[in-house]
């Protein structure tokens, strides 16, 4: 008998990603797979986090199909690049309604997530965003939309109540890059300091994408800035932490999930040392983990930031789809917000009936020496 084999080949890099069985299993037909996209911002100045995306969705895609996909069809994955650009992303979304996509792994940027979920749920495709943190992301109550990260006002509010705390005598200058996630990122973070009584020195905006930042620098000066905190990606933030340094401005920079990734420290150097984050805990700690972070080592990936997060939301595809037995999105979204417990890498997930998880994920980190003179982020 000849071999059955699936190959779902992945469109943005050509990668195949084979299903095969022995010589006793019957050939899947292409049209039963199951057709499951990672979306994220795979070129461009994010690309560090859409990389995270596409490495854990192409490893849990290929542990799921290893082990007889889920409800006896195999997943073919395809990997689409939003450029971290909502026209991008919506164009994307269109292209993958087209092909008959069930479930999108994304995206990233919630500037990109909320106008790509209102293309998903016309056309009945369930999506698990990883990473998008901005709170309107599921607050219009679609059907269809779910993340397995926190939100920015749960955020913002671990970070401003940990500076009336621990920082309280520090002057506080607030920064942000204009952008859905890191203004309101910035945002969440002023409400909860003043709430507190702490008011800030200095409000700015800056543009994403932004390279030479010494006239904000001079207005952090003049305000008496000691503590800066940043509400926008790693590579403003590296940009900023670097020339903070070089300009003689000694402040601690504080930023949120937009900065967990190694590229912070390869951008802002030795200034890079000492910069406060907010993010989950390390789920690469959880004994769950163990299996997946294995694999990624045996392919030589380090498995930051999100990575774990899209390999979780495969998990909970599988597992929702098993319990509800159908692959039909609208049936795995009601098995999802069922109050279900999904097992995953990043522990046990439920969610409630916006699609938020049912727990407060956030922690704090500080960016300090490890393994010699690499710069990366502890948990505190």
């Amino acid at each position: 008998m000849r071999l059955g084999c699936l190959v779902g080949l992945t469109l943005a890099t050509g990668l195949a990603l084979a299903a095969c069985g022995d010589s006793n299993t019957p050939e899947v037909a292409k049209e039963e797979a199951i057709k499951i996209a990672v979306a994220g911002p795979l070129t461009g100045k994010d690309a560090a986090f859409g990389a995270q995306l596409k490495n854990g969705a192409v490893q849990g895609v290929e542990d799921i199909n290893a082990a007889g996909g889920i409800l006896g069809k195999k997943l073919e994955l395809s990997i689409e690049d939003d450029n971290a650009d909502p026209k991008q992303g919506v164009s994307i979304a269109n292209k993958m309604a087209g092909e008959g996509v069930k479930f999108v792994i994304g995206h990233f940027n919630s500037g990109v997530s909320i106008p790509s979920s209102d293309v998903y749920n016309e056309n009945g495709m369930l999506m698990v965003s990883p990473a998008s943190t901005n709170p309107t992301f599921t607050d219009r109550g679609l059907w269809n939309v779910f993340r397995v990260c926190g939100r920015d006002d749960q955020q913002g509010t671990v970070a401003g109540q940990y500076i009336a705390h621990n920082l309280a005598d520090q002057k506080v200058a607030i920064v942000h890059d204009k952008t859905t996630y890191g203004k309101g990122l910035a945002d969440e973070t002023k409400k909860a300091l003043n709430e507190a009584g702490i008011q800030e020195v200095l409000y700015e905006g800056i543009n994403s994408g932004e390279k030479d930042f010494s006239a904000l620098i001079a207005k952090m000066k003049e305000a008496g800035a000691q503590l800066v905190y940043f509400g926008g990606v790693h590579t403003e933030a590296g940009l900023i932490a670097r020339q903070m340094r070089d300009q003689g401005l000694n402040a601690t920079l504080m930023s949120g999930d937009g900065i967990a990734t190694d590229e912070f420290a390869s951008i802002a150097g030795p200034a890079a040392e000492g910069t406060l984050m907010t993010f989950a805990p390390d789920p690469r700690k959880r004994e769950e983990a163990a299996g997946a972070l294995k694999k990624f080592e045996e392919k030589g990936i380090t498995p930051e930031a999100y990575t774990l997060y899209s390999y979780a939301v495969a998990q909970i595809f599988k597992q929702a789809a098993e319990a509800a037995k159908s692959t039909e999105p609208k049936k795995v979204a009601d098995q999802m917000r069922s109050g279900q417990t999904f097992n995953t890498v990043i522990g046990d997930i439920a969610f409630n009936d916006k699609g938020d998880v049912n727990r407060l994920d956030y922690t704090m980190y500080t960016w300090k020496k490890v393994d010699g003179d690499r710069i990366s982020y502890v948990e505190n």
